[in-house]
């Protein structure tokens, strides 16, 4: 599995989810996960799982990327972390690679090992969230990277990580008769607290802020605070937790204002997340993927105040959900306004239920994501077969 990794922690979450299933329910196959993030030896994997970490890049505000030590060009680390994916597959010869969210991988860094492993049989799968970014925008950047030119002969299938009723990522694509017959819809990615999660210390019952990565979740944090202190919520405890990338200006700052104020409990980063929100009363989040899921997984009242800038991701997703009934959305601008906000946290303490609606969410892709796996690898096994019979006939 690839994860490129480069802002927050959305890729690396939700190829370990997968890898969990995976492993779980094939009990003989073993995955390593190629990772960008400078936080993965935070979390813990089950056996069968592990992960081979490449230096990080770092996505700014304004969508460029740079290197993530700041010493070296980002040119630099692009050619060491594709000479470590290389490695990495030359040593495990994978029979089927999941590449998340990045056709060629970050900068192109993926192509090479990809075209090769193709080359050498391996079955290859392109995994993309529910949402992408606007479709006109999503366009623009594919045919910038020129993804096309290579997406047909690169991968086998197409997963989209969420239901086909909720949204299609690649409206904004022409994709080939070939690949639209070869793309599949999972439904989301259903969450769960398991024994292998350590028990959180912060009870039960509170109001969850969360902001995923954190790096660039202050707008939300600093808002969602200041609604809190104007003190019409002290028969509520609130749990803000910032994220390992929040900068350390903006991580002070936090606690600073929070300094005094008992129905507010701040933490920095803990990578435990789906007990954290399996334990809450309600959340209010950003509206990231794997926040999303989790939220759906645990039946939680949720209010996301999206990002706008620079994917449109979060607010696509926001919106549509609470077309579906799921959620409450305030924009950001609103947001700054705490007197806005409190009422929205009022509100959110009254909604129903996502089981409520009159359409769930479709949290069934963990099981799907195993039954195409297996039919890939069946698949696999018979071409492999049918070879062996041919160059049998031919001696």
């Amino acid at each position: 599995m690839y994860s490129h990794d480069t802002f927050g922690l959305g890729h690396l979450r939700r190829s370990r989810t997968i890898a969990h299933a995976l492993v779980t329910h094939f009990p003989g196959v073993e995955v390593s996960i190629i990772s960008g993030s400078p936080v993965v030896s935070a979390y813990p994997f089950e056996d069968r799982v592990e992960y081979v970490q490449i230096p990080a890049a770092r996505k700014l505000s304004d969508g460029s990327y740079v290197s993530a030590n700041g010493i070296g060009t980002l040119d630099d680390t692009i050619a060491e972390r594709e000479a470590l994916i290389s490695e990495a597959a030359d040593r495990i010869d994978p029979q089927f690679v999941i590449v998340d969210k990045e056709p060629l991988g970050l900068a192109r860094e993926m192509l090479a090992t990809l075209t090769s492993l193709k080359e050498r049989g391996a079955t290859t799968v392109l995994g993309l969230r529910d949402v992408l970014d606007a479709p006109e925008l999503l366009r623009e950047e594919w045919n910038r990277k020129h993804i096309l030119d290579h997406l047909e002969d690169l991968y086998d299938e197409i997963w989209i990580y969420g239901p086909g009723s909720f949204y299609n990522p690649l409206a904004g694509i022409d994709l080939s008769e070939s690949l639209l017959s070869r793309t599949r819809y999972t439904g989301f990615l259903p969450r769960a607290v398991t024994d292998r999660d350590h028990g959180t210390d912060y009870g039960s019952g509170y109001v969850l802020i969360t902001a995923g990565g954190g790096g660039d979740g202050y707008d939300l944090m600093s808002a969602a605070l200041a609604a809190v202190k104007l003190g019409q919520t002290n028969d509520l405890d609130f749990l803000f937790v910032l994220g390992p990338f929040m900068t350390e200006s903006q991580r002070f700052e936090m606690l600073a204002r929070a300094s005094g104020v008992e129905n507010v409990r701040i933490v920095e980063f803990d990578a435990n997340l789906e007990a954290i929100v399996a334990n809450a009363r309600a959340v209010i989040g950003m509206c990231g993927y794997n926040t999303f899921c989790e939220a759906m997984s645990f039946d939680k009242q949720v209010l996301f105040v999206p990002r706008t800038a620079p994917r449109r991701e979060q607010t696509i997703r926001a919106h549509r959900a609470e077309e579906f009934g799921w959620v409450d959305v305030l924009d950001i601008e609103y947001a700054k306004n705490p007197h806005t906000f409190l009422a929205s946290l009022k509100q959110l303490l009254r909604r129903p239920l996502p089981s409520e609606a009159v359409a769930r969410p479709d949290l069934d892709g963990l099981s799907r994501i195993c039954a195409l796996t297996e039919i890939l690898l069946d698949h696999r096994q018979e071409t492999l077969a049918s070879g062996e019979k041919l160059r049998a006939a031919g001696r």
